[in-house]
């Protein structure tokens, strides 16, 4: 890879992993409901599993996904289904994920996990490594790409995890931490337009 090709990555990379999305709201919400100790597993599930996947795609996968309209446009629906299922549940609970009434974050597993299900991480995956694997070699290719994202992906979300930790103070009554649950749900939710724009 290029220095060129590498800053343009590493551009990229930053831009995609900040801006709002699934990923990020889910972290900051965990944030704010459970504090940053408790969400480092959610964090960790991210800022790993993310790579893990951009590794496997462009590594296996890539060509499978960018051949096949029905499975790109399957996981369009698929994900529009999932994010809009999460945003239900973000909006109507005290947190995502719990074992029975008692809510809990998320495991480190879970939040890797939810890579394979998110649409956005999809999408990035499979243009990212689209864009920057090359053919000729691409374990290490693919190992470079992912080792950028394990970077910036960790670096990302844990600020969206200390923000969310930050406003911990100002979601400290039922009432708000609702208005706070549907105002990320909405977030999310919005995410599902982003998936039809072409």
């Amino acid at each position: 890879m290029t220095a060129d090709s590498f800053v343009t990555l590493l551009a990229l990379a930053v831009v995609t992993a900040f801006t709002p999305g699934p990923n990020n709201v889910l972290v900051a919400n965990s944030g704010a409901t459970f504090g940053l100790r408790r969400t480092w597993p959610h964090v960790l599930g991210i800022g790993l599993g993310f790579p893990l996947m951009i590794f496997l795609i462009g590594f296996f996968l890539g060509g499978v996904f960018q051949s096949s309209l029905v499975l790109r446009e399957g996981l369009r629906w698929f994900g529009a289904a999932i994010l809009l299922w999460l945003a239900w549940k973000l909006a109507t609970s005290g947190s995502l994920s719990g074992a029975g009434n008692e809510p809990r974050p998320f495991s480190f597993l879970e939040a890797a996990g939810f890579q394979w299900i998110n649409p956005k991480a999809w999408a990035m995956a499979i243009a990212i490594t689209t864009q920057f694997v090359i053919a000729d070699a691409p374990m290490s290719s693919a190992l470079m790409v992912a080792g950028v994202f394990v970077a910036v992906g960790l670096t990302s979300a844990t600020t969206w995890a200390v923000i969310g930790q930050a406003i911990t103070r100002w979601v400290n009554t039922d009432s708000r931490l609702r208005w706070f649950n549907i105002a990320m749900a909405a977030i999310i939710a919005s995410c599902v337009v982003f998936l039809f724009l072409d």
